[in-house]
Order: structure tokens, then sequence, then C-alpha cells
């Protein structure tokens, strides 16, 4: 893959490259629309994959942000067209990656040194490279080393990129702007943090060490002494990507092994920690033949408030939900329903979440859950985009539900997106949840 020589780091320069591809995007339309007079059976599949190669492509030269919003963009499936999902997926771990002098650079400003004196070896040479930063391989004390370095110019672009993002995210979720108005403070907040590698490797070794004892999980050891606020040292962890993994045609108890390991782990974060790993992308993890798998990244944590984890998990309870009443303050106080709704907007919309959490909640309701089952996700997705084409959700002037569920549904889809793929079957119920964490 090509390497880049530089990032736009200037708010013009970004903000033209941003104009430039709406440019673009609209050629497109405009060709569509053409076609489609001269063949009406020209299907919209073509303008999606024209759109969605143009916006990765200035995307991933931008990195950052706005790589960042694509990437969670492409974990959403049945939000975003298949074409969106699939391009957008690169930015999980192969973006282009900078080139060498680029790297050096970032080590001498923020550790004082090259890399050449600080490690026994260093590979200029990216192994991986995604939306916040890229990761190089080195030596030293007899050990192999991950070295993640962050891109320059990011953390001073979050809140002019989001701006301009912004109308791009719009465009292609087809949400009102009220809508993403409501979230977007949430975003900016954690892509900040992403980009702060000091609170990121503090809060690495903090959940590794608290959750180090959950069979079949596996977390480097970080190294503070050759860390800096844009340079983090670890451990390499062997194994594969999830895609690559699966190609190896690994057998059902790896399967199972490895799904069994992450929903124990995302279970224990946020029934027993209360702050959770939200970003569960392949990307994040490492599989191995044997049935375990390496965790690493913990850049976006969300901590969890004590009265919104009392409220969304009881929706996972079917006794609390059959009680009306206490089934709508709970929709009340998760802001699922506003209280200016009309009371058929109350009974419309109620309706709506019901039956969409009794599908996303079926797993704690059973004993052990195949994610393999391709009709439990099939009946989801085709919910999703019922919903998603429906007037009066399109139409809404209110924005539905807590700003602390986008990353607490966001954790969740991703987990049930990777356990789907592995097609893992493994213990869900609500009790076996309890009997784990007491076994910490």
């Amino acid at each position: 893959m090509k390497e880049q020589t530089n990032i736009p780091t200037g708010k013009v320069e970004r903000a033209t490259r941003f104009i430039a591809t709406g440019a673009k995007v609209g050629a497109n339309y405009l060709k569509h629309y053409t076609k489609k007079l001269i063949d009406p059976t020209t299907t919209r599949e073509e303008l999606h994959a024209d759109n969605a190669e143009d916006i990765y492509d200035t995307l991933s030269d931008l990195k950052g942000s706005a790589l960042k919003v694509a990437q969670m963009l492409s974990m959403d499936r049945g939000m975003l067209p298949k074409a969106y999902t699939e391009r957008f997926a690169m930015s999980q771990y192969s973006a282009p990656p900078l080139s060498g002098p680029l790297v050096v650079n970032t080590f001498v400003k923020t550790l004082g040194k090259t890399p050449t004196q600080l490690y026994d070896s260093f590979d200029m040479k990216a192994a991986n490279a995604a939306s916040i930063g890229q990761v190089h391989k080195a030596m030293k004390w007899g050990k192999e080393l991950a070295v993640k370095i962050q891109y320059p110019g990011v953390a001073a672009s979050v809140k002019s990129d989001l701006r301009i993002v912004k109308p791009f995210a719009i465009r292609i979720v087809g949400m009102n702007e009220v809508d993403m108005d409501k979230y977007f403070d949430e975003i900016e907040g954690k892509l900040l943090e992403e980009t702060d590698y000091t609170l990121e490797l503090r809060r690495s070794m903090e959940v590794s060490a608290q959750c180090g004892g959950i069979p079949n999980l596996v977390f480097p050891a970080y190294y503070p002494e050759l860390s800096s606020d844009r340079i983090i040292t670890m451990d390499w962890l062997h194994g594969y990507h999830l895609k690559e993994f699966l190609q190896r045609n690994p057998s059902q108890e790896a399967r199972n092994s490895i799904g069994q390991a992450l929903w124990d782990f995302y279970q224990y974060q946020v029934h027993s920690l209360k702050r959770v790993h939200a970003d569960p992308h392949p990307g994040n993890f490492l599989m191995r033949d044997d049935g375990t798998v390496g965790v690493f990244d913990f850049g976006c944590i969300k901590e969890i408030p004590e009265d919104f984890y009392v409220n969304y998990f009881l929706l996972t309870n079917p006794e609390v939900l059959r009680d009306e009443q206490r089934r709508r303050e709970i929709y009340t106080n998760l802001e699922m329903i506003h209280p200016t709704d009309t009371e058929k907007e109350i009974v419309f919309f109620s309706g709506l979440f019901q039956k969409m959490i009794d599908m996303l909640t079926l797993p704690f309701t059973r004993e052990t859950f195949d994610f393999g089952d391709e009709s439990y996700f099939e009946e989801i997705y085709a919910y999703v985009d019922y919903l998603y084409n429906l007037k009066e959700v399109r139409e809404s002037k209110v924005a539905r539900g807590s700003r602390h569920s986008l990353y607490v549904n966001r954790t969740y889809f991703g987990l049930y997106s990777i356990l789907s793929d592995l097609k893992a079957r493994i213990v869900t119920s609500n009790e076996y949840t309890p009997a784990m964490l007491r076994g910490r």
C-alpha cells in the first residue's frame, strides 16, 4: 500500500478536501440520474459504490476523526447501504500508512530520540494503519513490541472535522440534523479521549489488569518509559484479525471459546466495572486457533452512569417490561419517549422500541445462544430497514435515546456482529453472568 508523505492538518486545507469530495458526490448523483433516464433498470447500488469509494479515499487521506466516524458507521449493519459498510470497514486496519520521515519526526518531538535510538530494532514499514494511528513492529529486551504512533494533527482537527463531516453523515444515514446534534457532542468527547495516548495508556493498564483473569483472554504488557502523548509501546500479540481467522477454517470449538471469552469480557466490564471497551471492531482483536483472543486498544472507554445502567438493563427483564406503567417510566428515563410526546406518539414509539428490545435482548433470555443463526440477524436487519423507512421515524423532530446509549449500543452491536461472524454458540443467560462475576 502506498505511504502518505503528509497529512493535511490545517482547517482550511482539510475543509477544501471535504468540499472537493462533496462535489464528486454531487457529480455521482448527476451521473446516476442521467444513466437512469437512459436505462430505467439502473439501480442505486452503483451510485452507492461510487460515493463510498470517493468519500473513503478522502477520509483515509485525512485520517483522524473523519475516518473514525466512517469506521463507526461501518459497524452499524442495516444503517448504511452495503457498499458503504464494506468500503468503510477498510478503516479498521488498512488505511494508507504514514511515511518514515513523519514517523521519526513524531518520536523526536515526543520522546526526544529516534526509533533506532530507543529500540534494538524498529521496522519503518507500518504493520497496520487505521483511523487515529498506525502500528510498527520493534524489538527490545529480547521482546517483540508493537509501537502505536498517532497521526500528526489528529487531536487539533477533531472539532473542525466533525463539523465538516456532519453533513455527509446526515446525508448517508438519512437522519435529521437534530438527531445528529444530540450525539455529536458525545462522539467529540470520545474522539478527543482517543487522541490522548497518556489517558489510553493508563486505561489500557487498568482494564487489562482488572480483566486479566477472564479465561482465554490475552492482554499485552505496556511500557510507559517508551510511550508518550502520541506513542504507546506494548507487547506484540500474535494472532489473526477476524477475517483472516475465519479463512483458516477454525474449529467450532475455537469459535465458541473465543466467542465466550468476548462475551464474558464485555459482561464483566459493563456489570462490574461500569465502564467498557466501546470500540469492538475486528481490528482490535487477534484470534488464535487454540481458542484464545488478544485484546488491545483501550482508547475508547465508555463510563456508564449508574442511573443509565439501572434503566438500560431493566430492559432485559421480561417481568418489568410487562408492566406498562413501569415500561413507560424506563423509556422516559432513557429518553426513548419524550415528555412532549402525545399519547398516540408514546404508543407508536413504545411499540417500535419494544419489538426491537425483544429481538436484541433475546440472547439474555436463553441459557445458551447460537450467534450463527442467520435468521436471527436477518430479522434484526429487516426490522432496522423497516424503521429506517418509516415516515414517522424519519420525520421525528425529537432525538430518541440517551446520549449514553450511543456507545453502549455500539458496543453490543459490535459484539453481536463479531459473534455472528464467528458463528459462536455460547452461554448467555442472565443467571450465568452474576455467577461469572462472583467467580472473579
